[in-house]
């Protein structure tokens, strides 16, 4: 018999009162078991985590010492057992490490996706589908109107801009992800990179990722070469210099308002859109889908006479 209340949401976030852990809390906790090292999912200073090791690399830079008092790493596939609950990573397909986390308890699956993406992407682990009876999925783009353009199509669009470009992105997942395309998709660009993002590149080629060539950015580079250098920065850095002169402007993201005031839309998401969501609840094949992160309202609205989708937020 499924629980209604396996899983509640609580200004905390996600909370299994039967195993007594969270699901990526907003503040620190005792247990908690982390999808991914993104800030939004991965806070610093809870007592116990559960991730993969890439996560809690990444949450060791960002967060040092801070990070967490005991880290239990997981690799995927394999169950473990936390408070009478079986939990196991697959990977997600968003970033390095992330995962799709399969809690089974008193004989009912539930799979909590945390972030993930259905589409190839060299620099991290693809997608891996398990069944559950309950698919607890993120919505951040569950909307009919919203589909992803080719990634590859999209990143291509930067081969027609001789002038240097300035490519804000998010600093872990989306960075990496960018510079292996612009290799393998824009060869004769020169990547230059933000001091900041430097470090999560490090940890993708200790971690055995192949991201192809980069430079820490350099201005009497930036200076001296009036074409065909693409500057990788991260969003406060992107937005602070909204007035950059001899540079085309350019973010990397999925959202049509971040795109509005910039000259190039380069619409490369790492999150699912409508179709892959409905993919995906027809590869889980659930009993039920519980929403999260976004709004549930239309697939509610689109399973409404077949299958039971309940709003978590």
């Amino acid at each position: 018999m499924i629980l209604k209340d396996f899983i509640v949401q609580t200004k905390t976030g996600l909370f299994c009162s039967y195993g007594n852990f969270y699901l990526d809390p907003k503040e620190p906790v005792i247990s908690a078991v982390i999808s991914h090292a993104h800030g939004d999912h991965a806070v610093g200073g809870n007592q116990n985590v559960y991730c993969t090791k890439p996560t809690m690399v990444f949450m060791q830079h960002r967060y040092k010492k801070f990070a967490a008092i005991n880290f239990i790493v997981k690799e995927y596939s394999k169950s473990f057992e936390l408070n009478g609950v079986n939990i196991s990573f697959y990977p997600a397909g968003h970033m390095l490490g992330s995962s799709l986390i399969l809690m089974e308890y008193k004989g009912v699956k539930y799979l909590y996706t945390g972030d993930y993406k259905l589409e190839a992407d060299d620099t991290c682990e693809p997608i891996e589908f398990v069944s559950a009876d309950v698919l607890i999925t993120e919505t951040t783009f569950a909307n009919p109107e919203t589909k992803h353009p080719d990634a590859i199509e999209e990143i291509k669009k930067l081969n027609a801009v001789t002038s240097n470009i300035m490519l804000g992105a998010y600093a872990l997942g989306k960075s990496q992800r960018l510079i292996a395309m612009i290799n393998q998709h824009c060869s004769q660009k020169r990547i230059l990179i933000h001091h900041s993002i430097l470090p999560f590149i490090k940890i993708y080629e200790e971690l055995g990722i192949t991201l192809g060539k980069y430079e820490a950015y350099d201005r009497k580079v930036m200076k001296n070469n009036q074409t065909d250098l693409i500057y990788i920065v991260p969003p406060m850095v992107f937005h602070s210099y909204f007035k950059a002169i001899n540079v085309v402007r350019i973010f990397a993201t999925g959202w049509k308002h971040l795109q509005s005031n910039n000259e190039i839309q380069l619409y490369i998401s790492d999150h699912v859109d409508w179709a892959a969501i409905l993919e995906t609840i027809a590869k889980v094949n659930p009993k039920e889908v519980w929403t999260t992160h976004g709004s549930g309202i239309q697939l509610q609205s689109y399973f409404e006479k077949s299958l039971v989708v309940k709003l978590l937020n």
